[in-house]
């Protein structure tokens, strides 16, 4: 195995809301989402940006964290992702730190170039820009946080004069930062220019699905760093997969059968345009996508033999997210995460291997052990009869 020690466990949280309902209250269950997550001990959540589509209704990923910052204690909230090209990237820069002092550190910086081209097209942006706009944005972004001398920077579409952050990080030398490369080679190459840190979006069946395994797309960072004299960190490589955990495989595939179909139906094809991933009923998706591993919907198992195949075709990475959705209800989707902490998590963060090691050893002494006992408690009986013979005599 090639996983670190500890790996890392959070939620990409889009996040996805099907249309008709009431978007106060799921504003509301996506608050208390990473309650419950950080109260079962999940590591991270990562909050998106969109503002168009319907679905994914969260325009800030920044207020939000403040936000949810103030009803967590220990998660570690990053932007998953701040769309680059919308926005100056001194006012990126500041916003972050702001947060960083705030949340005393638990906050993280996930940046890409916007996955909506519908956000681009209302903001007047073309979209054949915003990939390199987006590195040229984070080029200055790490200037910002690196480098003391004021940065004057005339680009088509903003402007630096003598700039600096106002305030220092809080985290030294700099909260975390990460960067979007899906199967692009733009945002891994942008990674290894600075040694950043990666969000990638995959699944068990990407070796099949792309000419480009997940080894051969590590590589353009790796390729990339060394070219620049930084250095790209495995464990810091975060692969976002779509996974619904039950007590049963049928459990899991008959709770999420609704919800999971609604998703790939109409937000990613009748939405987003993709292919179809099924030419058949709607109800039937779930099934072709399990049998398939496109999504990890099944047992606690399902999901610890799944990240094992994404190990091996990758290469080793450092942390899993599991993609926020609804698939279930309430209850449901909160169970499928308290059933990730308690039998997946574990097997990945090396909390088991002492306790296993403890229980053999225990074993194996049970009939040594078993007979010391024996006698112990016979002398215990022969020296408590001695002190009250003793005591009758006197």
């Amino acid at each position: 195995m090639t996983l670190p020690d500890r790996m890392k466990f959070g939620i990409f949280l889009a996040p996805f809301h099907v249309m008709g309902e009431n978007p106060t209250l799921g504003l509301d269950r996506d608050i208390e989402l990473l309650q419950w997550l950080d109260h079962l001990g999940y590591d991270e959540a990562w909050i998106g940006e969109h503002h168009t589509g319907g679905w994914e209704t969260i325009a800030s990923p920044e207020v939000f964290i403040g936000v949810a910052a103030e009803r967590t204690k220990h998660i570690k909230l990053g932007t998953g992702v701040i769309s680059l090209p919308y926005h100056h990237p001194l006012m990126v820069a500041n916003r972050m730190t702001l947060l960083d002092h705030l949340t005393r550190g638990r906050v993280m910086l996930g940046v890409g170039p916007g996955a909506l081209i519908t956000d681009a097209y209302m903001l007047g942006i073309d979209p054949l820009t915003q990939r390199n706009r987006m590195g040229e944005s984070f080029d200055i972004i790490m200037r910002l946080l690196t480098e003391s001398e004021p940065i004057t920077y005339e680009a088509d579409w903003f402007t630096l004069n003598e700039a600096r952050l106002h305030l220092q990080p809080y985290t030294k030398p700099h909260f975390p930062v990460a960067v979007a490369a899906a199967m692009s080679p733009s945002g891994m190459e942008l990674a290894g220019r600075h040694g950043a840190s990666v969000l990638s979006i995959a699944d068990t069946t990407v070796t099949k699905r792309h000419t480009r395994s997940l080894k051969d797309f590590w590589a353009i960072g790796e390729e990339t760093a060394e070219r620049h004299g930084k250095t790209m960190d495995r464990s810091e490589w975060r692969l976002v997969i779509h996974a619904y955990i039950a007590e049963t495989r049928k459990e899991a595939i008959e709770q999420a059968r609704i919800g999971a179909s609604k998703f790939q139906r109409d937000y990613f094809e009748t939405l987003m345009g993709h292919e179809p991933i099924f030419d058949g009923p709607a109800d039937k998706i779930i099934d072709v996508a399990t049998e398939s591993g496109r999504w990890v919907v099944g047992t606690p198992d399902d999901l610890i033999a799944a990240i094992h195949r994404l190990d091996e075709d990758s290469g080793g990475f450092g942390g899993l997210l599991i993609v926020a959705t609804e698939w279930g209800n309430r209850e449901q989707v909160r169970k499928s995460y308290e059933l990730i902490a308690r039998y997946v998590v574990p097997q990945f963060q090396n909390s088991l291997h002492s306790l296993a090691a403890s229980e053999q050893w225990a074993i194996e002494k049970r009939d040594q052990l078993k007979d010391m006992r024996t006698e112990a408690l016979k002398k215990a009986g022969s020296d408590y009869e001695a002190r009250r013979n003793d005591q009758s005599s006197k």
